[in-house]
């Protein structure tokens, strides 16, 4: 992972979802809110995270999961694991997990570097942790489950384009999905970095909302149900 670079891509993203959220923390009229508990600041703020969030994070999951796998492709690595007794669906599980171990940080710094630059920008009404720490956990469990269908994918196809492609398509599926619907962004996998936001508009402002949880571990468990059998298909596929 070193030699991939991974940690800077990591950093370079986690760095510009924090600045675009952040952005409009600067605004006249937004500053007019950090000291009326009415107009939820942190509300507002945790909704624009949101909104950045679904547009960079299928975008991550899949060069990630895309630069994890393409060396197995280019280096003949399935067949050297072979050798070892390590099938293809073992490794692409084991690709899962490391890269889980890894996303759980980086999200949860991605949450924080906002929360720091409401605090920075001078939002003064007290911070509701309830919400924020949903998001951040539910973000990373949404994360995870893309980050398993774009590895199936890049071992699937050798042409890394089509897994990056897709995940640059979810991006725009993420980001309207908020514009649509709950129970239509439900039945969009990307329409789950909608459904799990826990703020939303309401009369012209913004207010905390509750994620509908049963659809949320549905999707989870469904996703990683398809893993397991898609990568144990794989086990059985000559490469």
């Amino acid at each position: 992972m070193r030699r991939l670079h991974t940690a800077p891509i990591i950093l370079i993203l986690i760095l510009a979802v924090a600045a675009l959220s952040s952005a409009s923390l600067f605004s006249g009229s937004t500053r007019d809110t950090f000291d009326d508990p009415a107009a939820t600041p942190w509300a507002a703020l945790l909704l624009t995270y949101t909104m950045m969030a679904a547009m960079t994070s299928p975008i991550l999951t899949a060069v990630l999961a895309s630069r994890q796998t393409d060396i197995e492709h280019s280096g003949s690595g399935w067949t050297l694991a072979a050798t070892a007794g390590l099938t293809p669906g073992v490794l692409c599980r084991a690709k899962l997990a490391t890269l889980g171990v890894i996303l759980f940080p980086t999200v949860v710094l991605q949450s924080l570097l906002v929360i720091a630059a409401g605090r920075l920008a001078g939002i003064r009404v007290p911070l509701e942790l309830g919400p924020w720490t949903g998001y951040t956990i539910l973000l990373f469990l949404v994360d995870t489950a893309f980050c398993s269908l774009h590895i199936w994918l890049a071992a699937t196809v050798e042409n890394q384009l089509v897994s990056v492609g897709v995940g640059v398509l979810g991006a725009f599926l993420a980001v309207f999905m908020l514009l649509v619907p709950g129970m239509i962004a439900r039945f969009i996998p990307w329409g789950y970095y909608a459904v799990i936001s826990n703020a939303s508009q309401h009369d012209g402002g913004v207010t905390y909302t509750s994620p509908p949880y049963p659809w949320v571990a549905g999707f989870l468990l469904l996703v990683g149900a398809v893993f397991a059998l898609a990568t144990q298909h794989l086990d059985r596929i000559e490469r």
